[in-house]
């Protein structure tokens, strides 16, 4: 989190210094690459580093040293940081963001949301009829899956999760009937939980909000400290990358689809009994 607040107030005081992404990299001889990746919060920086982009863009020498304090704290590293030699870039920044929310919403139309997965079921996926991918690379990540379900029932700061799924989630049987029963099985366990809910969006309400925007991420921050809590973020996962939306109008929209969706679908217990239907046919 404090790489994501670091790179938002320089991305700011660039903003206010009237200042393209490509002026900024030319006056520091950097690439834009690097002043991006710094923005969004992908990177560590040095004090050295702050103190120059201020002196670029101008800041009075107050907002320098706060922020040199504050690139001494993005060097800590969360313990997803162990598994970055699978990790990409994009989901590096999520994992993140994952851990340090107090809230997610979560939609999701054609797979288990990854908090949920099951490790055969995780293991199929990320097999997923590739041959470039070794089985040590593939239990890293499985690995790396399963010990993000570790938020969900945490003692201190367990983040609100609200979850709808498509029903065609129920139904597809990714890696055969055995390994789509348990995850099921594993799907209302989690449910159980007091700070998660599950719904499903069933075939017969016909057109949703959902089908509408593709699946998406809801993040939403606590205070830390005396410091303003982060900005509510939209995640959008893709083939070839991601999107990380933070506009109030952008995440205003999402919320909108959210609760639109939560209106039109089953509530908890009916959403429970449709789980319980389709894991039943799975293994009866």
């Amino acid at each position: 989190m404090p790489r994501r607040q670091l790179g938002r107030y320089l991305r700011d005081l660039r903003g206010k210094a009237r200042l393209t992404v490509r002026a900024a990299a030319e006056a520091l001889e950097w690439s834009e690459a690097k002043i991006w990746r710094i923005e969004t919060g992908q990177t560590g920086l040095r004090s050295l580093d702050v103190e120059a982009m201020c002196k670029v863009y101008g800041a009075p020498p107050e907002a320098t040293g706060s922020l040199k304090e504050l690139a001494k704290e993005t060097k800590s590293k969360g313990w997803w940081h162990a598994f970055g030699d699978v990790l990409t870039n994009d989901f590096n920044l999520y994992v993140g963001l994952e851990e340090a929310a107090s809230s997610l919403r979560w939609y999701q139309c054609e797979l288990i949301p990854g908090l949920f997965q099951t490790p055969e079921y995780a293991r199929v996926i990320f097999r997923g009829g590739r041959s470039d991918v070794s089985e040590e690379v593939i239990e890293r990540l499985v690995r790396l899956r399963v010990e993000r379900q570790a938020i969900l029932d945490r003692v201190t700061a367990a983040p609100d999760v609200s979850v709808v799924i498509n029903e065609a989630i129920l139904r597809r049987p990714i890696g055969g009937p055995v390994v789509m029963g348990l995850q099921l099985n594993r799907l209302i366990e989690f449910g159980e939980l007091p700070n998660v809910s599950i719904r499903v969006a069933p075939f017969s309400i016909g057109l949703h909000h959902g089908a509408l925007t593709g699946p998406f991420v809801i993040m939403r921050f606590p205070r830390y400290g005396d410091r303003d809590p982060e900005p509510p973020t939209v995640f959008v996962d893709g083939f070839t990358g991601s999107l990380y939306l933070d506009k109030p109008s952008e995440v205003g929209k999402f919320d909108q689809a959210f609760s639109g969706l939560l209106a039109e679908i089953p509530d908890e217990k009916a959403s429970k009994s449709l789980i319980h239907q389709a894991a039943r046919e799975f293994m009866p």
